[in-house]
């Protein structure tokens, strides 16, 4: 077993049927490989705090199914690692948006049948996310986390190592902290830099560039640092805004924005003013959405590919082939700009 590893006292389910269910989940996960020998009894009742009786009922039943076979004087030993068992998967979100629902459906379709999936949301809290993960560690195969936290020097590391590192996968944020995990990650600075740079001839029509990005959220602030060194190696005149409105938007300049709101506020106000988007002003929304190709007949965007993102982290689960992938970054032309 591993350290992460509990028994549900309250649950409905017979503890030795919980004590399969761990065995079975290491297996998948690859923590005990084809032919390797698991704790003994004894060891795994000391452990999980369970009778010696409960523990060989779990074992036994194991060695009929042929998921595990028996040496006598020498113990059990994993006798196949395809246990027909369909995976359980949680997915750990900051928060629900329109990314999020794309990389969740890409990563539901490519694992199929193979595999249920559920959702969970801890809003940007640490302590929540811990909870999370307290409360589930016995009832998944794999954790494939979002690591977005209010405060960014929260020690996630810690709470993420808790985990057998066999069942977890990073989406999204390279952790410096955790480069021994698999992960498929943006990387903000570079990609908004690269993106920007693909857009340049439009982008010199402008007098000055402005990232709208707001402070109340919760947005990597590699961001910025990206979109800065971008205006510096190409002598933009540029500025940071917390927001749109009325005193801050100007003809002649373009704007790349961060959050859907500010793109929906923008373009009431360009309504109003009767300006022509790519004329009058230019946009770029961060994060590609089908809506955005068909409002003011298409928003430019910037945005990595959320589908592939759900289907690498997918594959990796059903290769178990584990590594370490940047994902995609892109920047989308459209009439806006």
């Amino acid at each position: 077993m591993t350290q992460f590893s509990r028994i549900d006292t309250d649950s409905e389910i017979p503890k030795y049927k919980q004590v399969e269910d761990l065995i079975l989940s290491d297996i998948e996960a690859g923590i005990f490989k084809q032919g390797q020998r698991i704790p003994s009894i004894n060891e795994t009742s000391e452990e999980l705090l369970l009778s010696r009786d409960t523990v060989e009922k779990a074992y036994v039943h194991l060695k009929k199914q042929g998921v595990l076979s028996a040496v006598r004087g020498k113990g059990y030993y994993v006798n196949k690692t395809t246990t027909g068992k369909k995976l359980k998967i949680a997915l750990i979100f900051n928060k629900l948006s329109n990314y999020k629902r794309s990389l969740y459906a890409s990563f539901v379709n490519m694992m199929g049948a193979k595999a249920s999936v559920d959702v969970f949301i801890y809003n940007y809290d640490l302590t929540e996310f811990e909870n999370i993960l307290e409360d589930n560690q016995t009832h998944y195969d794999y954790f494939v986390i979002l690591p977005h936290f209010r405060n960014e020097q929260a020690d996630i590391s810690t709470v993420i190592r808790k985990i057998p590192k066999e069942k977890v996968l990073i989406i999204d944020k390279n952790l410096p902290e955790l480069q021994d995990y698999p992960v498929v990650y943006q990387e903000y600075d570079q990609d908004i830099l690269n993106a920007l740079g693909q857009a340049l001839d439009l982008l010199k029509k402008y007098k000055r560039l402005n990232l709208v990005f707001p402070k109340n959220e919760y947005y990597s602030r590699y961001i910025n640092r990206g979109f800065q060194i971008f205006n510096q190696i190409h002598g933009f005149d540029y500025q940071i805004l917390d927001s749109v409105d009325e005193n801050n938007i100007r003809q002649n300049e373009a704007y790349i924005l961060i959050s859907d709101n500010d793109l929906f506020d923008l373009l009431k106000l360009i309504k109003q003013k009767q300006w022509v988007p790519g004329k009058d002003i230019g946009i770029i929304s961060y994060n590609e959405s089908p809506v955005k190709e068909l409002l003011c007949d298409g928003i430019s965007t910037i945005s990595t590919n959320h589908d592939q993102i759900g289907q690498m982290a997918a594959e990796m689960i059903l290769t178990r082939d584990f590594k370490r992938i940047k994902s995609p970054f892109e920047f989308i032309r459209r009439n806006s700009l």
